[in-house]
């Protein structure tokens, strides 16, 4: 991202389907699409072209198939994101974010439990000396 592009909410899907599963192909992330959506192969080719030139995915060549992965890290591309959300939606208030999300969305408890693994983990690194 040398130029700090914004990833559009497409351009965020592609990207989190190849942070989930890993380097991919233009129908494999079409047909991983967490939204569900049907789309035509080349909108979401043409999309990951432009991605591949603002600097948010690269490529690899195998055979006639172009494998592409995310150029930049989850948490690179997350950090300025969560940050203008957390300071614009929730007046700089981390927790008013998490409880956002826990009220506006199904949380299995599975998940709750990875959250409170979470919390506690962020409690020991954040603990001052």
């Amino acid at each position: 991202m040398a130029k700090r592009t914004k990833p559009s909410e497409l351009e965020m899907q592609i990207l989190s389907v190849l942070w989930e599963n890993g380097p991919a192909t233009t129908r494999q992330v079409m047909e991983a699409m967490p939204d569900g959506k049907k789309r035509a192969y080349t909108s979401i080719l043409s999309v990951m072209q432009v991605m591949e030139k603002k600097g948010l995915l690269t490529h690899t060549n195998q055979g006639t198939a172009h494998v592409y992965k995310p150029a930049q890290s989850k948490r690179r591309v997350l950090k300025p994101f969560m940050q203008k959300i957390v300071s614009e939606v929730f007046a700089g208030r981390p927790a008013a974010l998490m409880q956002a999300l826990l009220s506006e969305t199904s949380v299995s408890q599975a998940e709750l439990e990875e959250m409170q693994r979470l919390l506690a983990e962020a409690k020991t690194v954040n603990r001052e000396p």
